[in-house]
């Protein structure tokens, strides 16, 4: 199966917008903690980031001030426009909220891209072999064959533990991939601390069951 709906952003103001402003608007708060202000590390391949948003990312929004007086406001629509809309993780966001942030919250220290194959490969993991649903390809778009692939697992395995199993299984492909990025650049090395310590377990999939 695949996934063969474009994920084009046209969902960022209409339609599954409305529904998640609320949990997005949440988990947007959270990365603002987490991420901090404006930083401009020597080891960090994006250079300068002002709430976690690379001056690259914000030019291709529009924005051509300096990144340290980067509006928090504009920083929050480059979030919800590219880390959670465009990548279809408002869809989750409607299907199971700890695990829309697990998404979210690696996108954006990850890419998008990322963490969609990574819930993919958990998918493709827990079907047993394709007895209860068929394997899906792993081809970093979240679409409707991703998503009908957890809704089948929800069903065989109910919808608190479907979203514990997959969460899990994220965050030990991003704790994999950190340490990939460290054994093959040493200037990574600098940022690992952190990122065990911010992004890994950052999200409490125990409620799952609530």
């Amino acid at each position: 199966m695949s996934d063969s709906e474009p994920t084009d952003g046209s969902r960022r103001r209409t339609g599954g917008a409305a529904i998640v402003t609320a949990a997005a608007a949440a988990i947007i708060a959270a990365l603002f903690h987490v991420e901090g202000g404006y930083v401009d590390h020597p080891d960090d391949p994006g250079g300068a980031t002002n709430h976690g948003i690379t001056e690259r990312v914000a030019r291709d929004h529009g924005y051509d001030g300096p990144m340290a007086a980067l509006p928090k406001e504009t920083a929050q629509e480059i979030y919800f426009d590219d880390y959670i809309a465009a990548p279809g993780f408002d869809r989750l966001l409607e299907i199971s909220v700890p695990v829309a942030e697990e998404a979210i919250d690696s996108g954006v220290n990850a890419g998008p891209a990322m963490p969609s194959r990574w819930f993919q490969i958990a998918l493709n993991s827990l079907n047993r072999q394709e007895r209860d649903f068929r394997d899906i390809r792993v081809d970093g778009r979240i679409g409707p064959a991703s998503l009908a692939a957890y809704a089948a697992l929800e069903r065989v395995r109910g919808k608190a533990t479907a979203c514990r199993l997959v969460g899990r299984l994220m965050d030990a492909q991003q704790a994999g991939h950190y340490l990939s990025l460290a054994s093959g650049n040493s200037r990574f090395e600098s940022f690992m601390p952190g990122w065990i310590d911010a992004r890994i377990g950052n999200v409490d999939f125990e409620r799952c069951y609530r």
